[in-house]
């Protein structure tokens, strides 16, 4: 979670939302990535997303023995992403600012896990207040 909460400073610093996400597989983390929709003019890539592009391709085999961490509950793009490629644990640092489709998630088999970290938490709750244009923007919410 460190390495997935150092990703959401970078996002944060470079005038984004501060989301960040790791792929570890073997204990080896092999993607990281934070959202990067302000900075790319991007319409998908949040964390996780950015994260898995970064990670390459990859076997169906290696994603069924992976783990992703976020900082954040996943949305339903990046839950989809989560589904599509069967990574069986997500960890996710804080669901109280952003709650995705987490019992959807877990009907489908994936093994969620929940930090429960302050630290993702103040992010999130610094970067709402700051710019909540921006994060309504960011879950498309009007």
């Amino acid at each position: 979670m460190k390495a997935a909460i150092a990703e959401a400073r970078k996002g944060r610093d470079a005038g984004g939302v501060p989301i960040g996400s790791v792929l570890v597989i073997d204990g080896v983390i092999v993607g990281r990535g934070h959202n990067q929709r302000v900075q790319q003019g991007s319409a998908v890539l949040h964390a996780e997303m950015d994260c898995l592009e970064n990670a390459g391709r990859l076997s169906a085999a290696d994603y069924r023995k992976a783990t992703l961490y976020s900082t954040l509950s996943p949305c339903d793009m990046c839950s989809g992403a989560i589904l599509l490629y069967r990574i069986p644990r997500v960890v996710i640092g804080e669901n109280s600012t952003f709650k995705g489709p987490e019992e959807y998630l877990r009907s489908r088999g994936v093994e969620l896990r929940h930090a429960h970290s302050s630290e993702c938490r103040q992010l999130m709750t610094d970067f709402i207040s700051a710019s909540p244009s921006l994060w309504n923007e960011d879950i498309g919410k009007t």
